[in-house]
């Protein structure tokens, strides 16, 4: 008994530390700036910069299959699958483009947009998003489908119910690592229409 015991026990203090260590890093991570102009029950609207992303188009549309084979030729080029070997910081979040072929994209940490090293897989683009408004509605836990699905659905609805006009330019924003449990943070955005 007192085996289990301390196994247990061991097993929690590494499952605290990993989750220490993921807090710690996530507050040092470049991030998306945006800036928010008007909240509302469900929602709200937020003009973000124009940035730069490495992005990789993948020919699915479902979300559980594009965030593995997104995620690895990504990170693989972060992590130095690139003519130079280099490394290149960790950005969130991470997005996804809501469409029959679903592009999956990182931003580009601001230090690094002059020099980015050209990439080995010739899956990976670089892609620059204009300064844009959007609303964004958020949740959290684990992301799959079916709560992507729902919470775009619950966006729709909320923009017609206010009477917002918005595009076809729907993503899905995981701000997360895997491994991290606490505070778990997604996002559905949509475009919305410049106003005439």
């Amino acid at each position: 008994m007192k085996i289990v015991i301390s196994i247990l026990g061991t097993l929690v203090l590494v499952f605290v530390i990993v989750q220490l260590f993921a807090l710690k890093t996530q507050k040092n991570i470049e991030t998306y700036p945006y800036v928010v102009v008007k909240k509302y029950d469900q929602f709200e609207i937020r003009n973000y910069e124009s940035r730069l992303f490495t992005s990789v188009k993948l020919p699915t549309n479902r979300y559980e299959n594009a965030s593995s084979n997104g995620f690895s030729i990504l990170a693989g080029y972060i992590f130095g699958n690139n003519k130079t070997n280099e490394k290149i910081a960790m950005t969130s979040p991470v997005a996804m483009s809501l469409e029959d072929s679903m592009t999956m994209m990182f931003m580009v940490p601001e230090k690094n947009k002059a020099t980015l090293p050209e990439p080995n897989s010739k899956e990976i683009k670089f892609r620059k998003e204009p300064s844009k408004t959007v609303a964004a509605i958020t949740f959290g836990g684990w992301a799959d489908q079916k709560k992507i699905d729902f919470h775009k659905k619950k966006l729709i609805d909320a923009m017609d119910a206010n009477s917002i006009p918005y595009t076809d330019k729907f993503y899905f924003l995981g701000y997360n690592a895997p491994y991290e449990t606490y505070n778990r943070r997604n996002e559905v955005i949509v475009e919305l229409k410049k106003l005439e």
